[in-house]
């Protein structure tokens, strides 16, 4: 299948479509060899050239699979939310590798940490933007950096610098959004929220047990005491978003928080109480519209997981981790074409659900293209 994705010149058909069509095929490994056998060559060098010497723009490409998924997808109410998400890999040469902690394997291993950003909208869900996490021990080392084609301009960058970056290109290209959200690696950081206060982007982040707020009365109190001196009544019982097994209950409430609220803008903390375990509690700290209601703040919470869904489905379906490349500007690209394929598979289940098709809501639960779409 080939995908075609406008950009701001017209319509662009990048040198990538085959490999990015290939890496939707029923594939159980989609590096450069399966891909060149698949594709009816007889050695990779064709694929391994075009994440290598091929001269084709990686961000160009990562700007119209974004735009491809608000033209399949777009909603004004739709979700941002910002994760990572590790490739583990053996050696030291690989950009950005090193011994680090990967949410994907649960402990610290030789890996590479990507930074995405993913929409969501009750249409679909699709990753728009990337970034590679490069660790101190990398640019402190620009002739480590040279090796692996890392340029001598990009510094060093945290993942929440990251995040800002990639929440950034999409205001400016005017991504229709309503909320951003995200885990508490990144909700617990203030000057984070403060950011996104400063562009007036309502927000539901996940934060530490032991961060801390202002409350109405000006004190500075930590969010699980905030929320432990709620009365019974307080909490409601709602759902946060349908997962593998239907929707998922639990039981919120919200206190305001603050002194001042401005713009027609309010802030609360949030918080998430398992039904199977009263003691199990998580926060958020949010700002939205003073009309937002709990029930609100607690779907766009529970929409978080949908980047786990983009990660596994990416990794499962496209191939989101199956390269087997060194070099920093073959990662961009391997990714990116990933991301693209991943947008495609969207597309055809937003088109298919529009049909009126059934198509189980879990993660892996997009449509396999036909034999003949990949080629």
């Amino acid at each position: 299948m080939l995908v075609y994705v406008k950009s701001r010149h017209g319509m662009r058909c990048w040198r990538g479509c085959t490999r990015g069509s290939l890496l939707i095929a029923r594939l159980e490994r989609k590096n450069g060899w399966s891909l060149a056998e698949r594709a009816g060559e007889a050695h990779p060098i064709g694929m391994q050239r075009l994440l290598g010497e091929a001269d084709w723009d990686a961000d160009g490409v990562r700007d119209d699979v974004r735009d491809f998924v608000v033209e399949s997808i777009g909603d004004t109410n739709a979700v941002l939310i910002g994760d990572d998400t590790g490739f583990l890999k053996k050696g030291t040469r690989s950009a950005g590798v090193q011994r680090q902690y990967s949410g994907t394997a649960g402990r610290t291993e030789n890996s590479q940490i990507g930074t995405f950003l993913a929409y969501a909208s009750r249409r679909g869900r699709a990753l728009i933007d990337r970034e590679l996490y490069l660790p101190k021990s990398w640019t402190d080392d620009r002739e480590r950096c040279r090796a692996a084609g890392i340029p001598d301009d990009v510094p060093f960058a945290t993942k929440i610098e990251h995040f800002q970056a990639m929440l950034q290109r999409a205001l400016d290209a005017k991504v229709p959004f309503a909320w951003v959200t995200a885990d508490e690696a990144y909700g617990q950081v203030k000057r984070l929220r403060y950011w996104l206060e400063q562009r007036a982007v309502a927000h539901v982040l996940a934060t530490k047990v032991n961060d801390t707020v202002i409350t109405t009365r000006g004190a500075e109190v930590r969010v699980d005491a905030l929320v432990a001196g709620l009365a019974r009544q307080a909490w409601k019982r709602l759902p946060a978003g349908a997962g593998a097994h239907g929707q998922r209950f639990y039981d919120w409430a919200r206190v305001p928080i603050r002194i001042w609220w401005e713009n027609g803008f309010g802030h609360w903390v949030l918080a998430r109480r398992s039904l199977a375990d009263p003691t199990e509690i998580a926060y958020y700290v949010c700002y939205g519209p003073v009309g937002t209601r709990l029930r609100d703040l607690a779907q766009v919470a529970g929409a978080r997981w949908q980047v786990e869904e983009c990660f596994q489905a990416a990794k499962n379906e496209c191939g989101l981790d199956h390269y087997q490349v060194r070099r920093y500007d073959a990662w961009y690209r391997h990714i990116t074409l990933s991301m693209a394929a991943l947008a495609a598979l969207t597309a055809i289940r937003a088109q298919e659900l529009s049909k009126g098709a059934t198509i189980l809501d879990k993660p892996d639960s997009y449509p396999c293209p036909s034999p003949r779409s990949a080629a």
